[in-house]
């Protein structure tokens, strides 16, 4: 195992400057580099358990605490509990550190010095917590850290050897240029060393533009350098430092450039010297000594010149937007008070009624106001109380007309007594009704009155009883349901009211609406009674059709006798379906009626074929030799009874023919 003496790094590498601007910021006297935030070197072992926490704090402009997670992008102005945890960690340990402190001072009277030998062998946690409090939050293992790995696997490291037992930690007051021996750490594999070489150039701040011979310069005093016994490997785990470094360095150049944009562009936002007209050139001559004006590079300084003045003209806007508003508030507010402007004032008059009106004549912003402004307000004021005077017109009007409604109220409270009387149903006639209405002085407070007359009102009373129609005729069905009364094509109009009137729920029913219902109910018998007759016919048919193909498989033909046949068919379903013997009867004579039919038209059709053949026979024969005429008699004769049955089964397949799509149309009506 390799072994490593822990040598304290001077702290004077960094040393600590002031901004012209008033901040702070670092600088390292080897490197020549300059850091705005406190290097790690300089931190204590406090600061450094803080910037592991993703918790900041910042201040506000007016100097109020608030704090910031840099991981999730959250903001709270209580202090977190992960931070304040930390915080109550930190003061914990202070304490017990300064009680131990006092204890070491009262151990260093004992002279007894005991000493032992023993392997000294750096657990994972320490070492973890020596690179946590050198060194930030190492960077995840790198493609060339991999690569480094695999060559360290074959390097064969030398055991560890046995050293005289001594302190792990030296006494803060010792000096590290005494005789006495360092701690040694014996690390456990040779990634774990790799990584305190690798922790090593980052502890000296080793620069990433530097070379090899100019790295020693660094760290050639640092026991630690022997991490790596080979040259070549600690050329390539600085190799790989140097990446690493460069990574961190542009990431960081990155940042300082986005912070430097953010302050520039922030301070031209606030500065109170440039507006939404003024030229970059001028900026040029108002910020051009600053810092935050020269940290920008010329390019991106421009763009962010025009995004500030971009914000700015809006910011502008909105102001005058909100100045604007302001004064059209103001003003009107002014003419509500004046109560000699009506709405017939001129605007002439009403600007010497404004400037006779303290309220106005005291304001500077009003008196300043846009003329166009000032007269849209007005105009606005003038339409609000031309408005207020026609409200008062269509008051009038209203009062008119509530006393024209309750005419109309009181003639339709007329209607209701009627129909509660029973004289006004949904089937009643104004010419009915009119000698009984006209009597009343309803009725004539009506007469001469604009909008609906009597006779409008008395057609809508209809409609609104007619539209009961529905809801009605469900009461009237739930009643006879209830009766278990059931309407068919032999119920009367008096058996049906009577049956409905003697449900308490009628005395809500309009009559006309029981007269309609009975006649939709009694209409849908007779439909019920028609669909009824139709299934049984098309039943009858079913049956019958069925009969017809049962005589045609059993080849039943016209010239049987219903006596030869009878055998043939009992004991069929198609048979036994039918009851009565006498439509068994019908069917089978019907059936063979069509049957002769079809077959005389065949034959019929057939003789005419046959006569107009011969005479084209003869009339071909003429022209024919005598020879071929005789021979062909002859062929004749040979196929003469072969020629018959073949028209025979023509004649069957003719009757098959006509049969059968009168079958099938005959089903489907059925079906």
């Amino acid at each position: 195992m390799f072994i490593l003496f822990f040598l304290g790094e001077s702290k004077q590498t960094w040393t600590e400057h002031k901004a012209p601007d008033g901040r702070t910021y670092y600088y390292n006297n080897f490197t020549k580099q300059s850091l705005w935030d406190k290097p790690d070197e300089l931190k204590t072992a406090a600061e450094i358990m803080l910037s592991q926490c993703p918790w900041k704090e910042y201040k506000t402009e007016d100097g109020k605490i608030y704090y910031h997670n840099v991981s999730t992008k959250e903001s709270s102005w209580t202090v977190p509990p992960e931070l304040g945890e930390l915080k109550n960690k930190i003061a914990s340990e202070e304490i017990t550190k300064t009680t131990a402190n006092g204890q070491a001072v009262g151990d260093t009277l004992v002279p007894a010095i005991q000493t032992s030998t023993a392997t000294l062998t750096i657990s994972q946690s320490v070492v973890t917590n020596t690179e946590s409090s050198a060194t930030p939050v190492r960077a995840p293992i790198s493609a060339l850290d991999q690569a480094m790995a695999a060559t360290l696997a074959a390097i064969t490291v030398p055991s560890p050897q046995t050293e005289d037992s001594m302190d792990a930690k030296p006494s803060p007051t010792s000096d590290s240029r005494t005789s006495t021996p360092e701690p040694k750490t014996t690390f456990k594999d040779k990634r774990e060393a790799l990584e305190a070489f690798k922790d090593l150039l980052r502890e000296k701040n080793v620069p990433s533009n530097a070379s090899w011979d100019q790295a020693l310069k660094y760290i050639q005093r640092d026991p630690r350098l022997a991490a790596l016994g080979k040259l070549t490997e600690r050329k390539q785990a600085f190799h790989a430092y140097k990446t690493q470094k460069q990574k961190e360095e542009k990431e960081e150049q990155r940042l300082k450039a986005k912070k430097a944009k953010e302050d520039l562009e922030a301070f031209l936002l606030i500065d109170s010297s440039i507006n939404s007209s003024t030229k970059y050139f001028r900026c040029e001559e108002i910020y051009g000594n600053l810092e935050v004006w020269k940290n920008v590079p010329e390019g991106e300084r421009r763009d962010i010149y025009e995004d500030a003045i971009f914000h700015l003209s809006k910011r502008e806007k909105e102001e005058e937007k909100a100045l604007r508003k302001r004064n059209m508030k103001n003003l009107t507010r002014v003419l509500d008070s004046i109560t000699d402007i009506t709405h017939r004032t001129a605007w002439t008059e009403a600007q010497q009624l404004l400037l006779d009106n303290p309220s106005f004549a005291e304001d500077n912003d009003l008196l300043a106001m846009d003329k166009e402004d000032a007269l849209v307000v007005f105009e606005q004021h003038i339409r609000e109380l031309e408005h207020e005077e026609e409200e008062e017109r269509e008051r009038g009007k209203r009062r008119i007309k509530r006393l024209q409604r309750k005419n109309r109220d009181s003639f339709l409270n007329l209607l209701d007594e009627l129909h509660e009387n029973g004289k006004l149903t949904s089937m009643s006639l104004w010419v009915e009704l009119y000698p009984i209405i006209s009597t009343d002085l309803r009725f004539s407070a009506m007469l001469g009155q604009p909008g609906s007359n009597p006779l409008d009102l008395f057609k809508f009373y209809i409609e609104d009883l007619k539209s009961r129609f529905h809801d009605e005729k469900k009461i009237i069905k739930e009643i006879l349901k209830q009766k278990l009364f059931e309407v068919d094509i032999k119920t009367t109009f008096e058996d049906f009211a009577t049956v409905v009137c003697d449900d308490k729920r009628s005395l809500t029913l309009d009559g006309g609406n029981v007269k309609l219902t009975y006649n939709a109910l009694l209409e849908k018998a007779e439909v019920r009674e028609k669909e009824r007759l139709k299934d049984d016919n098309r039943r009858s048919k079913k049956l019958e059709n069925a009969f017809r193909n049962l005589l045609r498989a059993k080849e039943v033909d016209h010239l049987a006798t219903w006596e030869t046949s009878l055998p043939k068919l009992e004991g069929d379903s198609a048979f036994e379906a039918i009851i009565a013997e006498s439509d068994r009867i019908r069917i089978f004579k019907d059936y063979q009626r069509d049957m002769e039919e079809t077959c005389g038209h065949h034959h019929s059709r057939s003789k005419k074929n046959k006569k107009k053949e011969k005479k084209q026979k003869r009339r071909s024969s003429s022209s024919r030799s005598p020879s071929t005429a005789r021979s062909e008699s002859r062929s004749k004769s040979r196929s003469k009874s072969p020629s018959r049955s073949k028209s025979e089964e023509n004649d069957l397949k003719l009757i098959e023919e006509e049969l059968l799509p009168n079958v099938v149309v005959r089903y489907q009506i059925k079906a």
